[in-house]
């Protein structure tokens, strides 16, 4: 390993072990307007039980029926004073001042804890993982293991955690607030390993998910890109599924330069020169490049303007 990408690797784990972690004490985060509604400990056939927090806006449910935003790593959603690092998206805040200045429609956002020790499993596209020769995968789970990302022979479970999101969360979710349960008006956002199960959301639920917005999506999957196979995977995947995004799917990637986001200007682009071969443009593609910005929530937090626009824009 190179020892520019080792120090990335040295800078980078300590946050993302950190971010897996859940509060102690596990409050409710403060909000900017709106209200916050917890359904705790939230029951699933497919995966562990964790929390999702449902940020409801101020005029909740005056404009109703609502759009819903699906986002991951929930801990790190709302309020910086509850989070491992003091940072967090504020979408909120910055959801309501769209909302106010009629930027956006009138949507609610269901942010889903991460699984702790399960995240990395349960974010990691699994069709795309079984592209990869049985020697590939006995490496990349070495490494996992030796980072402390996941426990024993590392096997995805991504299929399993859409399950989860689309046959039980999503149902109840319609079923108990006001939205539009429609393809249209149900969208999906994370970050790093986030923008990857985010990605493999829409392309393996187009019919479910409008669009998808990928913040720093972590194509090489672990910690460095030299020898990497996972990035190729990647490529192969999306040649073979984007084209089954249905009229009206929405994407957006986008990246940084700095920290763990140095690692991926060469895979966006060669993400990007996909896109463009397969035929999306402006009207159902967009990717930002963040000159400058690292791998942090305050920098998707910088930038959160622009997916949402691309999404739920008026």
């Amino acid at each position: 390993m190179k020892a520019y990408n080792l120090t990335i690797v040295l800078l980078v784990l300590i946050s993302m072990a950190c971010s897996s972690e859940q509060p102690a004490g596990d409050p409710i985060p403060n909000v900017s307007s709106g209200e916050i509604i917890r359904l705790e400990h939230f029951p699933s056939v497919h995966v562990p039980a964790r929390h999702v927090d449902i940020w409801l806006p101020e005029d909740y449910p005056q404009d109703a029926p609502y759009a819903v935003l699906y986002m991951h790593d929930g801990q790190m959603v709302y309020d910086s004073t509850v989070t491992w690092n003091g940072q967090a998206w504020d979408v909120d805040g910055i959801a309501s001042q769209m909302m106010a200045d009629e930027d956006l429609r009138p949507f609610i956002v269901a942010a889903i804890w991460n699984g702790g020790i399960n995240r990395h499993p349960e974010y990691f596209p699994k069709t795309a993982f079984d592209l990869l020769t049985e020697d590939e995968k006995e490496t990349v789970s070495n490494t996992l293991n030796e980072l402390g990302r996941t426990e024993g022979p590392f096997q995805p479970t991504s299929d399993l955690y859409l399950k989860f999101l689309t046959e039980e969360l999503k149902p109840y979710i319609d079923g108990r607030f006001a939205t539009s349960p429609g393809r249209g008006d149900t969208f999906i956002m994370g970050s790093s390993m986030g923008g990857l199960i985010s990605m493999y959301a829409i392309t393996q639920y187009p019919d479910i998910f409008g669009g998808a917005a990928c913040l720093s999506t972590h194509w090489p999957g672990i910690f460095d890109i030299d020898n990497n196979p996972i990035p190729a995977a990647f490529l192969s995947y999306l040649e073979g599924t984007l084209p089954g995004l249905a009229n009206g799917n929405r994407i957006y990637f986008d990246y940084g330069d700095q920290t763990l986001d140095a690692l991926y200007p060469p895979l966006q682009q060669e993400i990007d020169e996909l896109m463009r071969r397969l035929g999306f443009d402006e009207q159902n593609w967009m990717t930002f490049y963040d000159v400058g910005a690292d791998h942090s929530e305050t920098a998707w937090r910088n930038r959160l303007h622009i997916p949402l626009r691309f999404l739920l824009g008026n």
